[in-house]
């Protein structure tokens, strides 16, 4: 696929929901807490790590300062959770010789984004020279969860009603308050700052797959991205894999809370698409109204107050969450991940990342290395 022929963009269909996780993880000096541009002496001490499926464990990111761990594909939401484990002990492992300690969230709070190393692949060059300053910028880590779908016709049905459920996502995950040393007055500074490159930010709601493959060929044609890879949207088709790719997620500093996010993702999705699979069409909203979700969700976090459907109704988001878990248990239940998902109330209730980051903060008189000492301990929680 490439080039301005493309006609089709075929779909890898998955007979069943599956999922899989890539979890973006930071590497931080034991010592100083700042990033430490190591990755690919971790990579080497690692070695080629792969499961039977074929599927790389660990792939390098933009930075080197970042290892990602990538799941193989399963059915249940603690086989996901238990792979990426055993990932990070041998991850953890090979780092712990080199000086360094593992972290995640979705921004470093000291880190100076000048310091830091770039790794170096024709992808990455490309992405940087076209993108320059902004390019730099991207000192951010997030989670990428893929669900299968088995038809591309119900991909964009379910994409658009999901869009009603972005700002849950993100003001439970929202972890990157601060920026450089300076608290920038947001739940989510990440989600802001990865929608300045020119393919990031939300996704266009087309009607059907047919208008998205237009699109496709549109964008190649004028050469605004040559591989689907190069759309980075925050909620996308992944065709090679036959998944909706969900990356609204800021960095999640804790496997309990990654086991929660990660259900109840799967869980949205596929409540969405078996109503489509009846004929259902589940409600939209206006573009214009999940910008402003958005928006709101990255300020005020768990306080956002957001609309809730095409009239412009209002609701502070964490009623509507109650409602949301409600009407999706019989799906956990199905799924296997009920106990996954009774843990998304807990994260309201012991403050999300970005709340604890702020407290550990104030109770260190603002000293930012206290920060990265709390999210290193809770990597293991």
């Amino acid at each position: 696929m490439g080039g301005a022929g493309i006609r089709r963009v075929p779909w890898n269909g998955s007979p069943r929901p599956t999922l899989g996780v890539e979890w973006e993880i930071a590497l931080v000096d034991k010592q100083t807490r700042n990033l430490a541009n190591k990755a690919a002496a971790v990579f080497d001490a690692v070695g080629d790590l792969h499961a039977p499926d074929g599927i790389p464990r660990i792939s390098k990111e933009l930075l080197r300062n970042t290892v990602e761990l990538i799941s193989g594909v399963h059915d249940t939401v603690a086989e996901v959770v238990d792979d990426l484990r055993g990932t990070m002990d041998v991850v953890r492992r090979a780092a712990d010789p080199l000086g360094v300690d593992l972290f995640c969230a979705g921004t470093h709070p000291f880190a100076q984004w000048s310091a830091q190393l770039l790794t170096r692949s024709e992808h990455y060059d490309e992405l940087i020279d076209r993108t320059q300053w902004w390019g730099r910028q991207m000192l951010i880590w997030g989670v990428h969860v893929h669900v299968g779908v088995s038809r591309p016709e119900k991909v964009f049905p379910i994409l658009n009603t999901l869009l009603l459920s972005y700002p849950h996502l993100l003001a439970l995950s929202a972890s990157s308050p601060m920026w450089a040393g300076v608290d920038t007055g947001y739940a989510s500074n990440r989600a802001m700052m990865f929608q300045q490159l020119p393919t990031a930010g939300l996704p266009f709601q087309f009607e059907n797959w047919s208008q998205f493959e237009g699109f496709v060929r549109d964008q190649m044609k004028t050469g605004v991205f040559e591989q689907l890879g190069g759309m980075h949207w925050d909620i996308r088709p992944a065709p090679k894999w036959g998944t909706i790719e969900v990356r609204v997620c800021d960095g999640v500093p804790s496997r309990a809370e990654l086991s929660a996010l990660v259900a109840l993702i799967h869980c949205l999705i596929v409540d969405i698409d078996r109503r489509v699979e009846e004929g259902e069409r589940p409600p939209t909203l206006p573009p214009w109204h999940v910008q402003e979700n958005k928006w709101r969700a990255a300020r005020y976090g768990l306080d956002a107050i957001i609309i809730t459907d095409a009239d412009g109704s209002e609701r502070l988001m964490i009623d509507d969450l109650s409602d949301m878990l409600s009407r999706l248990e019989p799906v956990a239940k199905q799924l296997g991940c009920s106990d996954e998902l009774s843990l998304i109330p807990e994260i309201p209730k012991r403050g999300a990342s970005y709340q604890r980051q702020r407290r550990a903060a104030a109770a260190a008189q603002g000293d930012l290395v206290a920060v990265v000492d709390a999210l290193v301990k809770e990597l293991d929680t």
